[in-house]
């Protein structure tokens, strides 16, 4: 079977990477963006953002229907410029954070997985990067 093309999507923060880095790897932040609609939220977070360390963020509809774990093992790490990660499925995940004074580039790029079609999840990825930058820009 073939291995479906990795997906790309970016934002531009207006906050210095040493913020972005900060919102986006503790625990305390990641629950106040890590969903990607207003009806859900993210209870749970655990960070340990090292090489080898592990990382596991509860996402649920805030109505209590649905609830799963996203988690996965940091492969590769270097504070304030990259984060690659395996999921439990096997998928990767490389994230990258360019500092350009006040401002950062975050890009991720993930394996999509099969099951929901590429333009969803390209979406619901984006949705959650989207919230990560509203919550950094004005917390």
């Amino acid at each position: 079977m073939e291995t479906p093309t990795p997906i790309t999507i970016e934002a531009t923060v207006k906050a210095p990477v040493e913020k972005v880095w900060a919102y986006w790897s503790e625990p305390k932040h990641i629950t106040q963006w890590a969903f990607a609609s207003p009806d859900w939220h993210a209870p749970y977070a655990e960070n340990d953002a090292r090489t080898g360390g592990k990382f596991k963020t509860t996402m649920a509809a805030k109505d209590g229907s649905f609830s799963f774990d996203f988690e996965g093992v940091y492969s590769h790490v270097e504070p304030k410029k990259v984060i690659e990660y395996g999921l439990g499925d096997g998928r990767k995940v490389k994230i990258t954070f360019t500092a350009m004074g006040n401002e950062t580039k975050v890009v991720e790029t993930f394996n999509p997985e099969k099951e929901n079609p590429i333009e969803m999840q390209r979406g619901g990825w984006q949705a959650i990067l989207d919230n990560f930058k509203k919550y950094t820009e004005t917390n």
